[in-house]
């Protein structure tokens, strides 16, 4: 099975990063919209299947086999392609740290992912998990009502229980393990490669109950939608909150620093040897990068027209 070394898959993701700084805002939008839905629907997904599931028979197998199947929103993030706002909080930082943008551009690009991605869960959330009756009511026949206490559940626990420092340092944890999922899947070179690249580092944040930002614009939304008694959009805004900071350290200290550090320091990423590691420059095809290169993305699928970004030149 072919693969890129780490230093030729840090290369590439500060080619990924450098062309989604200087995407256009309407791509970036319908990007992050995608990411934002994909995410919803293996989050909607997980619930369904572990729905039901009594703890004291089953443990805490539920929650493995929930991030097992919460894998898919990645999986459709980075295969089928679109922006993910927490695979972004390390991409760019790892350009800029490279030289290869300002860092000027990087709050602009997180907004506008941020309200993209958020579109895109509530879309997901209102439409398509409560009003089709996917997510129940506490009063209503199975399958509704197990997936409405499924989604209770989740929800208190998040907004409720956890503590404002534990969201924080949960989603430190949560976005190192996102972020190295993004980067095993630079490093593999075929599909199969790429999804056991990200199967296995979502599956562990999801089971181990780390808070990713956009995961978290669904849980808690559809549990307001869905009328989660004891839960208001203060708890909600709280959580997101805190999730984002935590997610932005877990990317940008222990990912996009700690790689740039090993790999790039001392030097720059060179565009001949980006290419190599799959970067060609704009994230959509026939789009020019940075350094003059004209392919068709840059990152393997981590953003829109973005597949082509795992094959070496």
């Amino acid at each position: 099975m072919a693969y890129k070394t780490p230093a030729q898959a840090t290369e590439a993701a500060v080619e990924a990063g450098v062309a989604k700084a200087n995407a256009p805002f309407g791509k970036l939008m319908v990007g992050g919209f995608l990411a934002g839905a994909y995410i919803a629907f293996g989050s909607l997904l997980a619930i369904a299947v572990t729905s039901g599931l009594n703890a004291q028979l089953w443990g805490t197998l539920p929650t493995l086999v929930f991030g097992a199947v919460f894998s898919l929103g990645l999986i459709l993030v980075i295969l089928a392609g679109s922006d993910l706002l927490t695979g972004n909080m390390a991409l760019l930082p790892v350009a800029a740290m490279a030289k290869r943008l300002k860092p000027s551009k990087i709050p602009v690009n997180w907004a506008i992912i941020f309200v993209a991605n958020f579109i895109g869960s509530l879309f997901v959330a209102y439409v398509l998990a409560v009003k089709t009756g996917v997510i129940g009511t506490a009063s209503g026949a199975a399958p509704g009502s197990l997936t409405f206490a499924r989604l209770s559940g989740i929800a208190h626990t998040k907004a409720i229980t956890e503590s404002d420092t534990q969201i924080f340092l949960r989603a430190i944890a949560c976005n190192w393990l996102v972020c190295l999922a993004v980067w095993l899947a630079f490093a593999a070179e075929d599909i199969g490669g790429k999804i056991l690249g990200i199967f296995f580092p979502i599956t562990a944040f999801v089971a181990m109950g780390f808070d990713h930002v956009v995961a978290n614009m669904f849980f808690l939304p559809a549990a307001m939608f869905a009328h989660v008694p004891g839960l208001t959009w203060a708890h909600v805004a709280n959580n997101i909150v805190f999730a984002f900071l935590g997610n932005v350290v877990g990317a940008v200290v222990f990912v996009a620093g700690s790689y740039y550090y090993l790999y790039l320091r001392g030097r720059e990423a060179s565009g001949a040897n980006a290419v190599e590691a799959g970067g060609r420059g704009g994230v959509y095809p026939g789009e020019r990068g940075e350094r003059g290169f004209t392919g068709n993305g840059t990152e393997p699928g981590h953003g829109t027209g973005a597949q082509a970004a795992g094959r070496r030149t």
